[in-house]
Order: C-alpha cells, then structure tokens, then sequence
C-alpha cells in the first residue's frame, strides 16, 4: 500500500531521469496530473498523458533532456512529508536558486508553482522543490 503519491511519483521520475528514460508510467491520480501539469508548464517535462486502463488509469510523462543528453531535471525532492508539513503564505514563498529552480505548492486556487502563487498573492503547502 502506497502511503505517499507524491513521493512516488517524485521517486519514478528521479529514477527514471537518472537512467536516461524517455517516459515513465505510473498509476495516475487527479493531484499527480495536477503536478506533471505545473512541471510542463515550467519546462522541466516534454508532455504527459493519462491512458485509461483498467483497474485504474496511468500518467504517463516524457521526460526532457537537452541536446547534450543532460537532463533537464538535476534534482527533485519532496518538500512537505505526511509527517511533517510545511506550509508557507504568499509573502514567504522562497525562490529556489534565484528563480532557476522552481517549488510546487498546493493552494485553495489548485496546484501551482512558486511563481503563479506569488502572482495570484495565494499561500499554501509546498509539496516538492525542483531544479
């Protein structure tokens, strides 16, 4: 039994990057399509697909990696843990390596990166840092 989504979701594209793999699948959920979602639109993933299948749908998610092979992704790691949550308000939202590196938040407007919650003035959990 999972306890964790997001850490494995985290988990499967750490691996998955380290290993030079061109996508990775998992068992989809509404809050880990949510995720992928932010990291596309930040540029840290080519594309991701949800592919219905039974008992339960899978995401699906291209990884990206430059021209050199590098990946894109040089690090990923859980933030908030069900153990101990981190919670943070619009005003103290940190910027992760000077606004190269990005952090996903939980927020009452949806998932969203560091920056579209410092844009729309909201708070909420920090639930992983990327660079």
């Amino acid at each position: 039994m999972m306890t964790d989504p997001i850490a494995d979701l985290l988990t499967r594209l750490r691996n998955a990057n380290r290993i030079g793999r061109k996508h990775v699948s998992m068992p989809a959920s509404r809050l880990k399509v949510s995720v992928a979602q932010v990291l596309k639109e930040e540029g840290f993933i080519l594309d991701y697909s949800v592919e219905p299948a039974q008992p339960s749908s899978r995401l699906r998610v291209q990884l990206k990696y430059s021209r050199e092979g590098e990946a894109v992704i040089r690090s990923i790691e859980r933030v908030s843990k069900p153990g101990c949550r981190v919670y943070v308000r619009a005003e103290e939202i940190p910027s992760v390596l000077r606004g190269m590196g990005m952090q996903v938040l939980s927020t009452p407007k949806g998932v969203l990166s560091d920056r579209s919650a410092r844009r729309e003035h909201v708070g909420g959990e920090i639930l992983c840092k990327v660079t």
